[in-house]
């Protein structure tokens, strides 16, 4: 397969050089964004950015993966790569939310969590878990936006949401084109082929149902996304609890395909 196929030109696309990170989303769709730090256990990742803001004069709670603009607070941030004590912060930061009837609008860049070594011994794999199921009862709106990577369980940690909405270049998929390159190929050159095979654009992710709505990348792109937000928000918020929740569960249900 060529590699400069589609599906691997938006993996290339999300991760350029250059391109406009959560932080960036925050200060030109919101208000008054007041970020709160650490996660009650261990300590504060900044890889994970979270607090309260207003949109359109609702307050809402804001929870971002956020990469950092120069090499410099990309490295502090560990390039949006989270700890368990980032997701725990996010998982406290919908508590807080749900406590008080904040909607969260939750923005997802990363390649997936962190690996290491120390992230385990912490307890990765139980907090995204932890978020998961939290997610899927949380009694408050919940709207994930992915603004370029989409990797793993590191991003699905904030997006079991009601709405899902991607930018054209984004992506989402259970691992990299040159993670499933390596595994199925030994060679990760082949990864543009193992881009197309995962369906990671927001068109394939689209007609699979995963996610709600695409949004153009263009000078408008703000304003897009502010009235976007704006509709999805009042839809969302109209709804009584238990329609909310009983329409979380079924999205999630019907997501895939089987036999």
């Amino acid at each position: 397969m060529p590699r400069d196929n589609a599906a691997y030109r938006r993996v290339t696309a999300a991760r350029a050089k250059g391109r406009r990170v959560a932080s960036d989303y925050i200060d030109a769709l919101f208000t008054g964004f007041f970020e709160m730090h650490g996660d009650r256990h261990f300590g504060d990742d900044p890889a994970v950015v979270g607090g309260i803001a207003e949109f359109k004069g609702q307050p809402v709670t804001v929870i971002a993966l956020e990469k950092g603009h120069d090499l410099q607070e990309k490295s502090m941030r560990n390039f949006a790569s989270a700890h368990p004590e980032g997701y725990r912060k996010a998982l406290r930061h919908m508590r807080l939310a749900e406590k008080f009837g904040r909607p969260v609008i939750c923005i997802v860049d990363t390649a997936g969590a962190y690996c290491g070594v120390e992230a385990e011994e912490r307890g990765q794999g139980t907090a995204i878990a932890e978020n998961l199921m939290a997610m899927a009862s949380l009694r408050v709106p919940i709207i994930s936006l992915f603004i370029g990577e989409g990797g793993s369980g590191g991003a699905l940690a904030l997006a079991v949401a009601d709405r899902i909405l991607m930018l054209e270049n984004s992506v989402y998929s259970v691992i990299s084109p040159e993670g499933c390159a390596s595994i199925l190929w030994k060679d990760t050159a082949r990864a543009p082929e193992a881009a197309a095979a995962l369906k990671l654009t927001p068109k394939d992710l689209r007609a699979a149902g995963v996610i709600d709505h695409i949004i153009g990348e263009d000078d408008k792109l703000f304003a897009k996304l502010r009235t976007q937000l704006a509709k999805t928000l009042a839809r969302l918020c109209a709804q009584s609890t238990d329609a909310l929740l009983e329409a979380r569960y079924q999205r999630f249900r019907k997501v895939g395909t089987w036999e």
